[in-house]
This record gives C-alpha cells, sequence and structure tokens, in this order.
C-alpha cells in the first residue's frame, strides 16, 4: 500500500495535476447528490439512445451500461483511475447535469457551485490532464492492483514492474503526438477552446518569477506530460531499483513451492556471482 500512495503522491508532485485532481472532486461533488445522481443517469441514457441511433458506438451484451461517477480516495491508486475513466465515459452528460444545474439550480449556492465545477469540467488545461492521467493510469493500474493483493508471486510482480518502467518511458518517448491528437478531437466533439500551441505561454507565476517564456505546446508537453512521467518513472525507480529488482528473480529459484517448480542452476549461479561472490568459492 505505501508504494500505491507514493504513486499518488509523486503524479501530484506537479501542481497542475494537484489542481486537477481537486477539480476532478469538486465536480464529482456537485452531480453526485441522490437527486442529481438520477439526472446523471437520465442524461447518460438519453446519450447512449443517441449514439446508437447514429451508429457512432457498438451495441452488445454488457456493454453502454448506465452506470454513475466513481468517487476517489486519496489512499487508492484504482480509485482514482476509476473516477476519470467514468468521468470520460460519461463527459457528455455531466456536462448537461451542470448546464442545468447552472441555469436552474434552486439556490444561489447551487448555481454557483454548478458553473465553477462546468468552467473547470470545459477548461482545456482539465481536458487534457484527463486524457494524460488515463494514459498514465492505464499502464500503472495493473501493477497497483498487482502489488495490493495479499498473496503475489514475487517473479510475476517483478516482471510487471519492469514491464510497467518501459511502456511508461515508451509513453514519454514517442506518444505525445498521439495523446495531444486525442485530446483536440475530444475537445472539438465537445466545443472546447484549444488554446495555439505555438504561442507564447505565461501564466502568474511563471510571470511572477520572471521565469524565461516558452511556448503552449511546450508548457504542455514538458511542464506537465514530461514531468509527471519522470516523476513517475523516479519513484518506481527508487522503491525497484534494477539490482533489487534482479535479487528478487534470481532469488525465485530457491522458493520451495511446487516442489522448487522455479530451480535454475543458471539463475542460481547468476545469483552467487552478482550478490555473493564473497560467500562463495568459484
Amino acid at each position: 500500500m505505501e508504494r500505491i500512495l507514493a504513486l499518488v503522491a509523486a503524479a501530484k508532485e506537479v501542481v497542475d495535476v494537484h489542481a486537477f485532481f481537486q477539480s476532478l472532486s469538486n465536480i464529482i461533488n456537485v452531480v453526485c447528490s441522490c437527486k442529481r445522481n438520477d439526472e446523471l443517469r437520465s442524461a447518460y441514457a438519453t446519450e447512449i439512445f443517441h449514439l446508437v441511433a447514429t451508429n457512432q458506438i457498438e451495441t452488445g451484451r454488457g456493454a453502454n451500461q448506465i452506470g454513475t461517477l466513481k468517487r476517489s480516495g486519496d489512499t487508492r491508486w484504482s480509485s482514482h483511475f476509476n473516477s476519470i475513466c467514468s468521468l470520460l465515459r460519461m463527459f457528455g452528460a455531466i456536462t448537461s447535469v451542470l448546464e442545468d444545474l447552472a441555469t436552474n439550480g434552486s439556490t444561489y449556492s447551487q448555481r454557483g457551485d454548478a458553473t465553477y465545477a462546468l468552467k473547470s469540467l470545459l477548461s482545456f488545461d482539465f481536458v487534457f490532464i484527463l486524457h494524460m492521467m488515463k494514459e498514465i493510469m492505464g499502464i500503472t493500474d495493473k501493477l497497483c492492483q498487482a502489488l495490493q493483493q495479499k498473496s503475489q508471486d514475487i517473479l510475476n510482480a517483478m516482471h510487471l514492474v519492469s514491464s510497467t518502467k518501459s511502456l511508461i518511458q515508451q509513453l514519454r518517448d514517442s506518444s505525445w503526438g498521439a495523446l495531444l491528437e486525442k485530446v483536440s478531437s475530444f475537445c472539438n466533439d465537445h466545443a472546447i477552446q484549444i488554446p495555439d500551441m505555438g504561442a507564447s505561454f505565461s501564466d502568474i507565476i511563471r510571470s511572477r518569477r520572471k521565469k524565461d517564456v516558452v511556448t503552449v505546446e511546450h508548457h504542455y508537453r514538458v511542464d506537465i506530460f514530461t514531468s509527471v512521467i519522470d516523476f513517475q518513472l523516479k519513484e518506481l525507480n527508487s522503491r525497484f531499483s534494477e539490482q533489487a529488482t534482479e535479487l528478487l528473480i534470481l532469488s525465485t529459484s530457491l522458493d520451495p513451492k511446487d516442489v522448487f517448480k522455479l530451480f535454475s542452476v543458471c539463475n542460481i549461479c547468476n545469483l552467487v556471482k552478482n550478490f555473493y561472490s564473497l560467500d562463495f568459492s568459484k
């Protein structure tokens, strides 16, 4: 569990991501009261009916079931992932509910809360980080789920760690263009303004600290996308160094389970050579 919490904290080291999760929690709180939850289900059902009627989504047994928004918890990485996935799936319905509440809410506080949540929801910042975190968490979620199991095969867990690192690095190195295209397409579908990526980026913090002016694309690609992934890799490497991973994998050869099923002379020799060379003669 400690490792799961470390990944959550690592992602929030980037202030834009921390702000995103606060906005995510606020949006869910506004639309997830009992009455509004019913409105959300109704709006989502209407949206699904329209998409099916216009052949924009496939139908089939178990597909397009009417769910609701998932609340996230600070101690569970997978709960954040579920919140993000459910919000993406129900984005149109959530927008409709917030628009209605912002206009027709019975009190000024309801209208104000809904207006604030709607502005966050329909901002490019929010949509960009929503898609980015879905990509990152989609990779790390399997590892997080495995590490939370009470009984875990060490060899399988270490292979999952290695593959997770590799996939995250691959995402960092070659997936920026695909991510930006996906976000842009989503924004066009939902009438969300896309900033000019070649324009100069400036915010209050950068201006007050007199930092060099960068482009909008640099801000999203380097300050957010690359930074979040680097924090994830740093955390994984600190918790699961290459040396520690190798030691655990080689040590499984000594596991007596299933009559030493994993026994390997080669692995035992490598274990001695790489970690206990002073304790054994040639």
